[in-house]
């Protein structure tokens, strides 16, 4: 008998008969607890008893058969309702005060203990208690005096041992002191001990009293136990009515679940006749809070209806913040196009740097550098990840080809922001400028500064060499050789004659405006320009995330966890030191999925930039990687393959390498040059000439000076 009573004062505090919710927690915390099952009112008839014997049962059994035999042998109207003995001096002492909300509690609490009793018309024609040392328990009950009622309980019963306190005073004692407790628990942030509390009285967690519901459902999240806390949120939503009990509900939920798991919520919202779903009041912000999420998370899919609510929100309300929003979201999924109307329209209402930040990386992958960098000059100093793309967008424009002509001012402000930042990239692109410009000290100096900044930068170095040929500073250039011969097959060839022509030709792999000064380029510099110079690509501006402060200095990566050392290779990678990040990157192949995947494209990435292709297409085989990364490397490794063909003068192989590459991505000039120069080697004079003719419109100066020497060739007499 025992064991049924228990279950049913578990719903106790359940409004009009609800059960309360049973949630999963851990076994030792829920060993003898009753089961409420989530979404029915029907009261499980688990016990925090002993299992019953075998004679239990044995009994339970006759007495059932035995009310069986009586319902069958009595006349229906014969039968006499039994009304159950109810405390209903509660009742009475709240509607006394005028107290509605305690006074509609208990009727709804009696009622779930006493399936058939009738509440009293009137409360207050409820017999008077007698008793006035109860009625004061009551009176400092109804003021959350807890520990005061206990200790009249304990006063009353030294003074009159024979005295019992109501069991329905102690029971509901004991819940109240729980709730506290839990409260303060929650409050001071300790989770685990809001589950425990939670476990043990789940006489708490009904429609009654949703605060705990929603504060047991944040230690469930706060304790990594999201299921349980879906659960929770769950159960208000599928059995609460209360309607502004179930919109808190859902916005309390949105700030704490992730995106997939509120749309399992969400899916059980409410429509009324009218048609008006429950939560339209807060979709909009729900809208907000999702692609926020999409905007941190490039893996979420947020559903086109939520997407249309914002671009409606941007229409109607014209907040910057609404546009930013849908900006992000299409950017981080590479949406250029659809992402940068909403970056425009952002900085038109309220420019910041996070608008200008997302215009910019849409501007470099269109190859604007210049509007780029424009665009985050005066915002490039509000955070380290404006600072990278700021320039990144120098980088880029100082290296674009044909070079352009730029204001002073901007060249000023651009060489003061590198001198700076130290950031040696852009200082060799300034290099790499004067010289297109026809100024070989200027370079030198340029080239020497980032060498200054950062000692093993070889670009840097290549190109000090390069000014210093131009210059004629022949002690000068065997000092550059010298000191990087064994770490560089280019610097060691700088200057060599190549006997096969009988003009002479300067071995380099830089911009073909060097055939300025009127020394002869062989052609495949034109080529390779884009492994001399690293391009800071729209990709690299978007891992300005990675902090390059940890690798300042030489750093063992063995011994680091995966993560770390994967984390390593990008730092190392951002300073140029790619043989350092291909060890970094190996450590972390010790590590599994993602990490994995990772660090296998970082070490070929890493490999490519040092010039080592065929270890970078072993790199890229020590991992699964995705379709667009794979494709990337695959592209990469083919165009290093192809240039290494071409000056180890195996044309038909450089053609062959660059057909393969054509199926994957579309031919840069660069390539085409190589390509036109391949076929001019082999005598395909047709297809060169038609190749040099489509360069020579671009602009390139060795396509249109190859081109002009084959017509020249075309006009001798025979």
């Amino acid at each position: 008998m025992k064991s049924i009573l228990m279950a049913v004062v578990l719903a106790s505090a359940g409004a009009a008969g609800v059960a309360g919710l049973s949630f999963g927690v851990p076994d030792d915390l829920t060993k003898g607890m009753p089961r409420l099952g989530v979404g029915t009112d029907k009261v499980a008839t688990g016990s925090t008893d002993e299992a019953p014997t075998a004679a239990t049962k044995q009994s339970r059994v006759e007495i059932a058969q035995a009310e069986n035999d009586q319902a069958k042998t009595t006349p229906v109207v014969e039968t006499v309702e039994r009304r159950p003995i109810v405390d209903e001096s509660a009742l009475r002492y709240f509607a006394s005060r005028g107290d509605t909300a305690r006074l509609n509690a208990e009727i709804a609490r009696l009622r779930a203990l006493y399936p058939t009793w009738t509440p009293p018309e009137n409360p207050l024609a409820v017999p008077v208690n007698e008793d006035k040392q109860l009625e004061a328990m009551w009176a400092l009950y109804s003021q959350a005096r807890y520990a005061d009622v206990r200790a009249a309980i304990a006063e009353r019963q030294k003074q009159e041992p024979q005295w019992t306190p109501p069991a329905d005073l102690v029971d509901r004692l004991d819940v109240a002191e729980k709730r506290a407790e839990l409260i303060t628990a929650s409050n001071a942030g300790k989770s685990e001990d809001v589950v425990r509390l939670g476990a043990e009285t789940p006489s708490l967690l009904t429609c009654s009293d949703a605060d705990v519901l929603w504060r047991v459902a944040e230690a469930f999240v706060k304790t990594d136990r999201v299921q349980r806390a879906k659960d929770a949120y769950g159960y208000i939503i599928d059995n609460c009515t209360d309607a502004p009990v179930r919109v808190a509900t859902v916005q309390k939920a949105s700030t704490l679940l992730g995106y997939t798991d509120m749309q399992d919520l969400l899916a059980r919202e409410h429509t009324g006749p009218d048609g008006v779903k429950e939560f339209d009041a807060i979709r909009s912000d729900l809208a907000r809070r999702f692609v926020g999420e999409g905007d941190e998370d490039p893996e979420i899919t947020v559903a086109p209806v939520y997407l249309k609510l914002v671009e409606k929100l941007v229409t109607d309300e014209g907040l910057a913040s609404d546009a930013l929003l849908l900006g992000w979201y299409h950017l981080r999924r590479d949406q250029n196009a659809a992402a940068e109307p909403f970056f425009r329209k952002a900085r038109a209402v309220e420019d910041s740097a996070s608008a200008s930040q997302g215009l910019a990386l849409i501007l470099l992958a269109r190859k604007m550098p210049g509007e780029a960098e424009d665009v985050m000059y005066a915002w490039r100093t509000t955070s380290d990840q404006a600072m990278k793309t700021y320039l990144a967008a120098t980088t880029n424009l100082l290296a674009l080809d044909p070079p352009p002509k730029l204001d002073a001012k901007v060249l000023n402000r651009v060489a003061q922001v590198t001198l700076e930042e130290k950031h040696p990239e852009t200082g060799e692109q300034f290099g790499w400028y004067a010289l297109a410009m026809d100024q070989p000290a200027t370079a030198e100096e340029w080239f020497g500064q980032v060498l200054k900044w950062k000692a093993d930068y070889e670009p840097a170095a290549y190109g000090l060499g390069v000014a210093r040929l131009r210059l004629q500073d022949e002690a000068g250039l065997a000092a550059v050789k010298q000191a990087w011969a064994d770490r560089s097959e280019r610097i060691a060839r700088l200057g060599e004659q190549d006997a096969t022509d009988e003009k002479t030709k300067v071995i380099s792999e830089r911009q073909p405006q060097l055939a300025r000064t009127g020394q002869r380029i062989v052609i495949h510099e034109g080529v390779e320009e884009a492994a001399a110079r690293p391009q800071r690509t729209v990709r690299t501006a978007r891992n300005a995330v990675t902090s390059t402060g940890g690798c300042r200095t030489t750093r063992n990566p063995v011994g680091l966890a995966p993560a770390s050392a994967l984390t390593l290779g990008w730092c190392l990678m951002e300073r140029n030191r790619p043989l350092e990040a291909a060890q970094a990157f190996e450590v972390a192949l010790n590590g599994e999925g993602r990490t994995r995947s990772d660090a296998a494209y970082g070490q070929s990435l890493a490999y490519l930039r040092a010039g080592l292709t065929s270890d970078a297409a072993v790199a890229a085989t020590k991992a699964k990687l995705d379709g667009h990364r794979g494709a990337e490397l695959q592209t990469a490794i083919l165009a290093d393959r192809a240039v290494s063909s071409f000056r180890a003068k195996r044309y038909r192989e450089t053609i062959g390498y660059l057909d393969q590459r054509s199926q994957l991505r579309a031919e840069p000039t660069d390539l085409m040059t190589l390509r036109a120069f391949s076929y001019k080697n082999l005598g395909m004079r047709v297809d060169a000439v038609r190749l040099f003719e489509a360069l020579g419109e671009t602009g390139r100066q060795d396509a249109i000076r190859a081109l002009a020497e084959m017509r020249a060739e075309d006009r001798r007499p025979n």
